[in-house]
């Protein structure tokens, strides 16, 4: 494991980086922070985690905070209620595998990498607000320590800005990744996991874990090459993660549709396996705006949450 952290106050960002750290910020805080009226729940749920005291069950409560214990004891239904935690802490696990390196339109996946973080980090990272991360490649991960200022978050930014192409070179052991952030995330918060979770498999238990203390968003990042192939002869493609290189006879329509049929069955499997854990999913293309794909699925959620909440 390496930590980092950046108690140095000069040259946080600089040049490019530090003009592409300031676009994002414009972008999120003009345009998402408007439809969140400078709220998160928009990324998480409302209702805190600590455990208040106990009172009569009125029409149009949480069936789901029934106290059971003193419902029974008290032959009357009551609901626990919960104490809001007054700060939050975000924790982002971000995948730096070579695969990310690669973009057939408008973005590479690590440029959308780097937008779900900034999006979460520029959201989340206010009124004490705490925020950390941990970059998962093959190795050990690097783990960046949670705190609560901007100067932090924008040395997170510039941390997964600045990684050198081909960095943790081979598969991302995500399962490992997620497993050790349980250690380290403490108090409850939220999880935002970015890849395109073609990682090592073992990733989904420790998963599961989490969604046990923590509320967790999946933000999978995928281009369209990964989804269909064009026809365009003889393809010779390289796995940045391995180095194997492989020709697909893209000419041939057979194959063409065995590859679509493969990436979408893989593409229900993933959806399924984030439905079945309680993960919220938004998936992020390489050639739409990311910005317009997280206010669709903001929205949706909110809408959802409301929903969900007026049914009871």
């Amino acid at each position: 494991m390496t930590t980092t952290d950046n108690d140095s106050t000069s040259d946080l960002v600089s040049g490019r980086t530090r003009e592409v750290l300031r676009r994002l910020e414009l972008d999120v805080t003009q345009r998402l922070d408007g439809l969140l009226h400078g709220d998160h729940r928009g990324l998480v749920p409302g209702h805190g985690s600590e455990l208040g005291e106990t009172r009569r069950y009125s029409p149009g409560d949480d069936v789901r905070r029934i106290d059971w214990n003193v419902t029974a004891r008290l032959s009357e239904a009551h609901i626990r209620q919960t104490i809001a935690e007054r700060e939050l802490e975000t924790w982002l696990v971000l995948d730096r595998s070579p695969r990310l390196d690669f973009g057939s339109a408008r973005h590479e996946k690590r440029e959308l990498v780097l937008a779900a973080a900034a999006a979460t980090g520029f959201l989340t990272n206010r009124d004490g607000n705490r925020i950390g991360a941990m970059l998962a490649g093959r190795g050990a991960p690097t783990i960046v320590p949670a705190k609560g200022s901007r100067k932090h978050l924008l040395h997170i930014l510039h941390t997964i800005a600045t990684a050198p192409r081909g960095d943790g070179a081979g598969v991302t052991d995500l399962g490992a990744a997620l497993a050790q952030l349980g250690s380290v995330a403490k108090r409850r918060g939220l999880v935002v996991v970015v890849s395109d979770f073609r990682v090592a498999d073992g990733w989904q238990t420790p998963l599961r874990i989490l969604t046990s203390k923590h509320d967790v968003l999946a933000v999978e990042v995928v281009d369209p090459l990964e989804l269909a192939l064009p026809n365009v002869g003889p393809l010779p493609v390289t796995d940045p993660a391995t180095g194997e290189i492989v020709e697909i006879p893209t000419q041939k329509k057979k194959v063409r549709e065995a590859y679509a049929a493969a990436a979408e069955a893989r593409r229900l499997e993933l959806a399924n396996t984030f439905r079945t854990n309680r993960v919220d999913h938004l998936t992020l293309h390489t050639d739409t705006e990311w910005l317009d794909d997280l206010v669709r699925f903001i929205g949706a959620r909110r809408h959802r949450l409301a929903a969900l909440a007026g049914g009871r």
